[in-house]
């Protein structure tokens, strides 16, 4: 277990830090309440990211799986919490950056849209995926619309579970995708 810098978060396997660009409302803002309650550690500079960890970012071409497990475990989680409408685009490592695989989003914001996640539940769904479910049901557990994030995703997160490498991840999505 790596040791984890925030209050609290000692009992989550794997250390978890977001970078966080100050663009969302500090009220519905999920990473700021994971914050609060010591279960992340929250960067403001890319600089300050832990080095090999595994990046959360939609804007890259290679699943995420459970092949990420290892890397995850010694050098932690990261996710980036930005915007997309105002175009902000970090400039991460592409060797660790990951995207998740087609889920639905459970937050009352973008609720049933297909890929729209809040950053809790796009590190729910990469900690469910490697096999550390107690650690995903922990950090949704602090909000209201949690658990059914794992609910409206649970066959999914299942199937993704099963899979050897992000190229097997890309053809169980493929199934989840079709009308």
């Amino acid at each position: 277990m790596i040791p984890c810098l925030t209050f609290g978060c000692e009992n989550i396997v794997v250390r978890i830090v977001v970078y966080h660009a100050r663009q969302c409302d500090p009220k519905k803002c999920s990473t700021l309440k994971l914050k609060r309650f010591g279960l992340v550690e929250v960067v403001f500079r890319t600089r300050f990211m832990p080095k090999g960890a595994i990046v959360l970012d939609a804007l890259t071409e290679k699943a995420f799986s459970p092949a990420d497990r290892e890397q995850m475990e010694r050098h932690g989680l990261v996710a980036l919490d930005y915007s997309w409408e105002q175009g902000l685009r970090l400039h991460v490592s592409q060797t660790n950056s990951r995207c998740l695989p087609f889920l639905i989003a459970a937050n009352p914001v973008n609720f049933g849209v297909p890929t729209k996640l809040s950053t809790v539940e796009a590190l729910a769904a990469a900690l469910f995926i490697v096999g550390f479910k107690e650690d995903a049901e922990k950090l949704l557990g602090i909000f209201k619309w949690g658990p059914e994030f794992i609910r409206l995703n649970l066959e999914r997160l299942k199937t993704y579970a099963t899979a050897k490498n992000s190229t097997e991840i890309l053809e169980m999505q493929r199934v989840f995708m079709q009308p």
